[in-house]
């Protein structure tokens, strides 16, 4: 006989077991219903936690949100509903955004974060963002940001505390993605980290305002536990990732993420009164004490990078611009900045070093020129920021930082006084180790002497004595005749063309540049070494011309590949054809050096014969 309603048992499979999931859930829930919260078990805990995680993956999160709404329930998922967070996050990653089911498992977790005991939610939130990695970093915290938000506004005890601890989880998290850099990466955003990132800011303003109604009602209230572990965070955001991030405006994107974001972090640390005392104080947050000095010495590196991104931010970005003190002298703003400078310098990353470049520009650019006086140089940040430079002028692979560092270089000179470029000219001949910065230099001292002589003021530092001690630094070869001359070929032409121009330009009656005094001393250390070693080289580099042209002949193919070495480098493999050409190169520039060196000896010659006739 057929029946014509369904029993139980003439269910699909699939809809018997998704039955039963519920109903295990909803004899769990009657259970503990008629206890006591006291009399709760472990064993409790577990049921409920295994049949709403089933109630989850099964789909029937709708029935599961009816459980925790219900107030009869209320007890219950006070005590064990932060156990469903790790299930949740899993079932809300898994369906599609259009989805009910999702939309039901969103409502889940808010309610939960209302109903549930906050110390035990708040660990459950925090052990989820642990564990996530990857792609999925972003997508987690944001989602539980809100949640995570209500819990911490719940907490009576340890607020602070809690409050430090999630923003140090979440940025710890955060730190390993990749920021995004070029106007394309920041538009597509893949893995959600612009976006988070001002989530995040977000996520703290509850707590800033708490911090501002204190200081407000009290003004002994200076420094709460709270505020500290706001600055952390503000430490940290600045590190990462506003010092690596692309800060410049950029057409067609109508709210830059990181701009904004770092005009977040600028506001907390004004509303907190905590940004003139990191700017100019270099104020730091408490910080525990390290008994490795590795660890103390990354905690200090990082405090450096930070500050020197907010100065970054303040005097080059104008983030705050409206914080700062009118009253701070130009030269007293880049006093303050050095040290920040010196920080972005050392740094290889295209992103981080154009920073300090900016910025060592910026201070500059607000300067007159000769209006920095020599006693700065007594600061050691004003030496090594110039060597820090010279190491960008001269190491960068980036050709674009190179070229401006040496503009910034000129830029630093052109502001000292004279008494400040002698000092700094003699510290960049002396550490430059660098032919070609040591012919710059050798060209600004020419013009340093050029307005000495014709201007009608009086140089001292350019003139007489003082200036015969910076000479004795230029006209030197510095292993004498062995000198590789290839090597040193800028330097030692900056060299005779200077001393060709002392030589026309100060009578030897007037002598007022010192340099007659010293032609026996540069005639003995400079040019007869240079003459010798010119010799040596020539002939070195003749014979080389030679041997390769004999083999040339020898060998069975006119483009055998060999190598060979110039100026104590190997170069990369080249034909016999290619060797010629550079032995040929250099044999062209020893003769440009001789063709100098012997107008300067005539000139020297025919002034010295003048003075005797005179004389005779």
């Amino acid at each position: 006989m057929q029946e014509y309603g369904r029993s139980e048992f003439s269910m699909p499979e699939e809809q018997r077991q998704t039955t039963m999931a519920v109903d295990e859930l909803q004899a769990i829930i009657q259970r503990c219903q008629i206890l006591e919260e006291a009399d709760f078990k472990g064993e409790d805990f577990n049921l409920f936690q295994v049949a709403g995680q089933k109630c989850l993956e099964d789909g029937y999160a709708a029935q599961l949100l009816e459980v925790i709404q219900n107030e009869k329930n209320k007890v219950i998922i006070k005590n064990m509903g932060w156990n469903l967070i790790s299930p949740l996050v899993r079932c809300i990653f898994m369906y599609k955004r259009e989805d009910d089911k999702r939309e039901h498992c969103l409502k889940i977790l808010e309610q939960l974060a209302q109903l549930c005991n906050p110390k035990e939610l708040f660990l459950g939130l925090l052990e989820q963002i642990e564990q996530t990695s990857g792609e999925r970093v972003c997508q987690t915290v944001m989602l539980l940001l809100q949640p995570l938000q209500i819990v911490l506004l719940k907490l009576q005890n340890k607020k602070a505390y809690s409050v430090g601890l999630s923003l140090a989880m979440i940025m710890n998290q955060l730190t390993p993605l990749p920021v995004p850099y070029t106007k394309q990466q920041i538009q597509e955003d893949k893995l959600g980290l612009c976006q988070c990132c001002n989530a995040v800011v977000d996520f703290t303003k509850p707590f800033v305002n708490e911090v501002v109604k204190n200081m407000e009602k009290s003004s002994e209230y200076n420094d709460t536990e709270l505020k500290e572990e706001l600055l952390k965070f503000c430490m940290k955001s600045l590190k990462y990732p506003l010092l690596t991030a692309q800060l410049e405006e950029l057409e067609g994107v109508d709210e830059h993420p990181f701009r904004h974001f770092a005009a977040e972090i600028i506001d907390i640390l004004w509303d907190i009164k905590e940004l003139i005392p990191l700017v100019f104080l270099h104020r730091k947050s408490k910080n525990p004490e390290w008994e490795n000095q590795e660890f103390a010495d990354i905690e200090q590196k990082n405090i450096a990078d930070s500050l020197a991104c907010l100065s970054y931010l303040m005097v080059v970005q104008h983030f705050g611009i409206e914080c700062f003190p009118m009253v701070f002298s130009p030269s007293y703003l880049l006093q303050c900045n050095m040290a920040n400078i010196e920080v972005l310098l050392k740094r290889t990353e295209e992103s981080v070093l154009s920073k300090g470049l900016d910025l060592f520009e910026s201070c500059l650019l607000r300067m007159e020129d000769n209006s920095l006086l020599h006693q700065y140089l007594e600061f050691r940040d004003f030496i090594n920021v110039p060597q820090d430079l010279v190491k960008v002028m001269t190491l960068c692979p980036i050709e674009h930082l190179r070229k401006k560092s040496l503009n910034i270089l000129q830029l630093y000179i052109d502001k000292f006084d004279t008494e400040g470029k002698h000092t700094l000219f003699r510290c960049l001949l002396k550490t430059s180790n660098h032919a070609g910065v040591e012919g710059y230099v050798i060209k600004n001292i020419k013009d340093q002497i050029h307005l000495s002589l014709t201007k009608a003021c009086d140089n001292t530092w350019f003139t007489g004595h003082h200036l015969i001690s910076l000479l004795d630094l230029v006209f030197l070869l510095p292993e004498g005749a062995e000198t590789d001359l290839l090597q040193h070929s800028d330097s030692i032409m900056a060299s005779l063309n200077l001393l060709r121009y002392l030589v026309i330009k100060d009578c030897e009656s007037d002598n007022q540049t010192g340099v007659w005094t010293m032609i026996p001393r540069i005639e003995q250390h400079f040019l007869k070494p240079l003459h010798v070693g010119l010799n040596m080289s020539k002939a070195h580099y003749e014979a080389e011309i030679k041997n390769k042209k004999e083999n040339k002949k020898e060998a069975q193919s006119p483009n055998t590949v060999c190598s060979v070495t110039v100026s104590g480098e190997k170069m990369p493999a080249m034909t016999t054809e290619m060797q010629l050409q550079v032995l040929h190169s250099a044999l062209f520039t020893f003769d440009l050096i001789e063709s100098v060196l012997a107008r300067v000896e005539e000139l020297i010659e025919v002034k010295i014969k003048a003075v005797m006739d005179e004389n005779s």
